[in-house]
């Protein structure tokens, strides 16, 4: 039964970026597009995690993402990297945060959110 499942799996196919969902815990709170990727904002009960995804895999470019709570300081990761930037985590419990990410010259914000 094994070995049939793992050869229907490919033909299924998975999301483009499915490895992406392990990296931050918590339940999805926001996600933002744009041309080049995705910013994707998870919450959990004292956390916040983002991480940026490239829409289409492969080449090295800049990425980042950034994020902040409401009167602390800012968190981020930026680099040339092939599918993400992040996870970057704080501590947000009651207070609101803002995400950005970036990938090769386009970006997106989230404002203020989870207040």
């Amino acid at each position: 039964m094994l070995l049939l499942l793992a050869g229907v799996l490919p033909l299924l196919g998975a999301p483009a970026a499915s490895g992406v969902a392990s990296a931050c815990t918590g339940r999805p709170a926001r996600t933002v597009g744009f041309a080049t990727g995705e910013l994707r904002v998870y919450k959990s009960r004292a956390l916040v995690c983002a991480v940026t995804v490239a829409k289409k895999p492969g080449k090295r470019r800049a990425m980042s993402v950034t994020l902040q709570p409401r009167g602390g300081r800012a968190v981020g990761d930026s680099g040339r990297y092939k599918t993400m930037a992040g996870p970057v985590t704080v501590n947000a419990v009651n207070r609101c945060v803002r995400a950005t990410g970036a990938v090769a010259g386009e970006s997106a914000s989230t404002g203020w959110i989870l207040c």
